[in-house]
């Protein structure tokens, strides 16, 4: 039997192989943890600042500057929520829920337009609001 000293510790192998393999576990388990938490940071919705400054074109169905806007932020969120979905951050029932809650600010958006010809600033604030209520959940 070939004894050899720890890496380490120096110490014998045999008694510190097991220790030492529950630390390397705990360290692993620590960077998938604090992997999960940078990589629900890097989702461009989680950056509230840029996303209250898209700007989207108008064209089709969008015919108001503050529609478009709705109409990019959802498009950006609906991206994420599957991002999430995939890495398993979000189970199916959140993932659905969320996805509803982003397609019914889209959908009042679009006949707010429609009825009136416009989207209002408040309208705008209040959808920016509610978008940001989902984007709060994919990001925590």
């Amino acid at each position: 039997m070939i004894v050899r000293s720890c890496a380490f510790c120096g110490e014998l192998q045999m008694k510190h192989r097991l220790t030492h393999a529950g630390i390397s576990a705990l360290a692993l388990l620590t960077a998938l943890a604090t992997a999960d938490v940078a990589a629900a940071a890097d989702y461009p919705s989680c950056d509230l600042t840029a996303q209250h400054a898209i700007e989207g074109e108008i064209g089709g169905t969008v015919t108001d500057p503050r529609q478009a806007h709705i109409s990019v932020r959802a498009n950006v969120l609906q991206a994420d929520i599957g991002t999430a979905r995939k890495a398993r951050t979000l189970s199916r029932g959140e993932a659905r829920h969320l996805w509803k809650r982003v397609d019914k600010v889209r959908k009042d958006t679009d006949t707010f337009t429609r009825q009136q010809g416009f989207l209002s600033a408040a309208e705008r604030a209040s959808y920016d609001r509610e978008l940001d209520a989902v984007a709060g959940e994919i990001c925590k």
